[in-house]
């Protein structure tokens, strides 16, 4: 996850009363793709299509604000299966929206970015260019983030693994010497 977005001015001055609010702030419990959490994630998401918005001269409000309250919703993914009929990649946006119109007034453009941030796992296509941008950096981020938790733990299980082989391997060479001398006490 990105940090830099914490000394960016302009895109602070974007996102700062919704950062202020306690559903927003409450997003930091939830667990997100087993390695973060959904207040990181939003925050990778919002800032990484923000920057995109900047470098395209698209509208950066809607896609920061937006982009920050996509996955605005409070329950666990291992409880998505209890969530609507039809299905938590259908119904999350939705119910993302109808949080996030609680504690702020958005515009269609950024109702849309919401909604649709889940194209290509549903058949709801972006309006605008700043849906579309949400939508692909909104996968971008996921697959950084699972992959990178993957690897962290990969890397934890090899250096748990190998820490235990030197262990036993060190154990044994102690136990092994211990051994020798005792047989040279003997033989002596």
């Amino acid at each position: 996850m990105t940090t830099k977005w914490q000394s960016d001015a302009d895109y602070l001055l974007l996102i700062e009363d919704l950062m202020e609010t306690v559903d927003v702030q409450r997003l930091e419990s939830f667990v997100h793709h087993k390695v973060t959490n959904r207040l990181a994630h939003s925050l990778s998401v919002s800032y990484r299509s923000y920057r995109w918005a900047k470098r395209l001269n698209l509208d950066t409000r809607a896609i920061a604000r937006a982009g920050l309250l996509h996955d605005l919703f409070f329950y666990e993914g291992c409880d998505k299966h209890e969530v609507g009929g039809k299905g938590h990649n259908y119904e999350h946006p939705r119910i993302a929206l109808a949080n996030a119109l609680k504690i702020t007034e958005l515009s269609d453009k950024e109702q849309d970015i919401i909604v649709k941030h889940m194209f290509g796992t549903t058949l709801a296509a972006p309006k605008y260019a700043e849906s579309f941008i949400v939508s692909l950096i909104d996968k971008q981020c996921s697959i950084m983030e699972v992959t990178g938790g993957l690897k962290d733990l990969l890397v934890n299980k090899y250096h748990t693994a190998t820490s235990f082989f030197s262990r036993r391997l060190a154990y044994s060479a102690a136990n092994y010497n211990n051994q020798n001398q005792s047989y040279m006490d003997i033989d002596e």
